[in-house]
């Protein structure tokens, strides 16, 4: 499989902290690469670095390279036309744009595209939603759907999805499954950023996050089984100190 992501020896400090120590990582075209890992294992700081957000353009050692090219250093604009969208567990809040304006923007490079069934695969009736804000008068969980529709309508050709389970109102977890598989029908690669070992069902391959490394890359259900059984942070630690202190983190 051709790799549409290649995350190279990345590192990152910030504030004399390091973040990232090394971070290898391949993301291949068209498929559901799960990131699986504790809190502050830097998760969403990885995902914030490929998408360049909150002054994470480059690291401070190695690359991020996308379809071939190094993104180091570009606008979030400039990764954006290459084809890379992001969604957050907190979804925005736009005052007085609607949910039709909103998704006829997300889909203003795509005329073919019928926000309305964008709409109806995330679970939201036509009828009922594009006339309403995309502000607080939506919960956060509606919110949510809204932002995956957009994604839908944009059709990017990777998306980093950071807890797309966290706070929303879906009935059961399949239905997140169910927009997962039709982004990836979509033909839309996505890297899913997650805590809910459920979600791994959905993915083609996983890897285990944790200290700011990848330790492994395997099939979901190895992946899931490593994060469930081992310590993987005291093996950290025994790998970066030579010595093993017996404390999880």
């Amino acid at each position: 499989m051709e790799p549409i992501l290649k995350v190279d020896n990345v590192k990152l400090t910030i504030d004399g902290k390091a973040i990232l120590k090394g971070v290898n990582l391949e993301v291949n075209r068209g498929e559901i690469h799960a990131i699986l890992g504790p809190n502050g294992a830097g998760k969403s700081t990885l995902a914030k670095l490929i998408m360049g957000i909150d002054d994470l353009k480059s690291p401070t050692e190695g690359e991020i390279i996308f379809d071939g090219k190094v993104i180091n250093g570009l606008e979030v604009y400039e990764r954006a036309k290459l084809g890379i969208t992001l969604a957050w567990q907190e979804p925005a809040r736009f005052e007085g744009v609607t949910v039709e304006e909103y998704l006829k923007l997300s889909a203003r490079n795509n005329p073919d595209v019928d926000i309305r069934k964008c709409l109806e695969e995330v679970g939201l009736v036509p009828e009922v939603y594009l006339k309403r804000f995309v502000d607080d008068s939506l919960s956060g969980g509606e919110r949510k759907r809204v932002e995956l529709a957009s994604i839908l309508a944009f059709k990017p050709k990777f998306v980093v999805l950071d807890e797309i389970d966290s706070g929303i109102d879906f009935t059961s977890i399949e239905d997140i499954q169910k927009i997962l598989e039709t982004m990836k029908e979509e033909g839309i690669t996505v890297l899913m950023i997650t805590h809910n070992e459920k979600l791994l069902d959905v993915a083609d391959r996983a890897s285990l996050l944790c200290g700011g490394k990848v330790l492994e890359t395997s099939d979901p259900q190895s992946i899931k089984r490593k994060f469930e059984e081992c310590k993987v942070c005291d093996v950290l630690d025994f790998e970066q100190k030579g010595e093993k202190d017996g404390k999880g983190r």
